[in-house]
């Protein structure tokens, strides 16, 4: 069974979320924790941290998945209070939940930005022989998803990365015929599941969403991956408008997860974080990237979370 079998049955929190719920500790009274987590860790947090933090804790973790923008957003709107939050998008954490709501964070991991394809679709065929994937994906006779830029860091990098390919490629029309030619997903944590079925011929997703799920990987530059933070101010070259006025510009995928300063249950939230820093080898397992440069401090991190 393959590691998206824990979403089986999952019923979904708002119009974009996934709500799981792993362990049995609090209907018996027990600690409980809640994380609100970007929608691309709906898999790796789901079924890996969580499973594996109850097993060593007796915790129960209480996880929803949203893309990020809309996690912060949440919180900002008091629409949820986790006890911890879990960022697709560092600066976006820090611009927008500090200091007012906490006054740390802690990188975790990072990602990189890929395609991927049903296995047996022509447009796995034509990426694997090596055509150019804006090529192929403006030609694709099925729809090609990616995830909503007003409401995740992977829709709005997926628009930067069209808009960097413009240049790179010397193909000015790039940005404008892909945006028109992909179809948007609303969903970051079901992205995937219609490249699964078959109703999608491919998708524009973080590589660790692809090898969860056994699909096909084909990386991009790391011009375009947003992979490298030696290239952060080629990537801060490409820039989005949110629906309430925040400009986000191209960054480095760099997960951050802070525990909130008003948590319902603060010491085991910094346990959990320090639990993530701690499951490197984990996280490598469900295709993330877990660098030298892991934890980066920011603020005033708890010594219980990084010493």
């Amino acid at each position: 069974m393959r590691r998206r079998s824990v979403l089986r049955g999952v019923g979904r929190a708002g119009s974009a979320g996934v709500l799981a719920t792993v362990g049995t500790a609090g209907c018996l009274g027990g600690e409980s924790l809640s994380v609100l987590s970007a929608g691309s860790l709906a898999l790796t947090v789901g079924e890996g941290v969580a499973p594996a933090f109850r097993r060593e804790t007796g915790t129960e973790v209480r996880s929803e998945f949203h893309g990020s923008a809309a996690v912060v957003r949440f919180v900002r709107e008091s629409v949820k209070r986790p006890d911890v939050v879990i960022s697709a998008d560092a600066g976006l954490l820090r611009r927008r939940l500090r200091p007012e709501f906490t006054d740390w964070d802690v990188t975790v991991a990072s990602n990189a930005l890929c395609l991927t394809a049903a296995p047996e679709s022509t447009v796995a065929e034509r990426l694997r022989a090596g055509e150019p994937w804006y090529d192929v994906l403006a030609e694709a006779t099925g729809p090609v998803a990616r995830s909503d830029a007003d409401v995740d860091p992977l829709g709005y990098r997926t628009l930067h990365a069209f808009d960097l390919a413009a240049d790179y490629y010397g193909e000015p029309w790039i940005p404008e015929t892909l945006r028109r030619e992909t179809v948007v997903d609303p969903q970051e944590a079901h992205l995937l599941a219609g490249v699964e079925t078959g109703e999608r011929v491919a998708a524009l997703c973080y590589r660790n969403m692809a090898v969860e799920r056994d699909l096909p990987v084909f990386e991009l530059p790391p011009a375009l991956n947003f992979a490298d933070p030696a290239r952060a101010e080629q990537y801060a070259r490409a820039s989005y408008t949110l629906p309430d006025g925040t400009v986000v510009r191209g960054s480095p995928v760099v997960y951050a997860a802070t525990v909130l300063s008003a948590a319902d249950n603060p010491a085991s939230g910094r346990e959990f974080v320090r639990f993530l820093l701690d499951s490197a080898d984990l996280l490598r397992e469900y295709g993330l990237t877990v660098p030298s440069s892991v934890p980066h401090r920011s603020g005033r991190v708890p010594p219980e979370v990084v010493p």
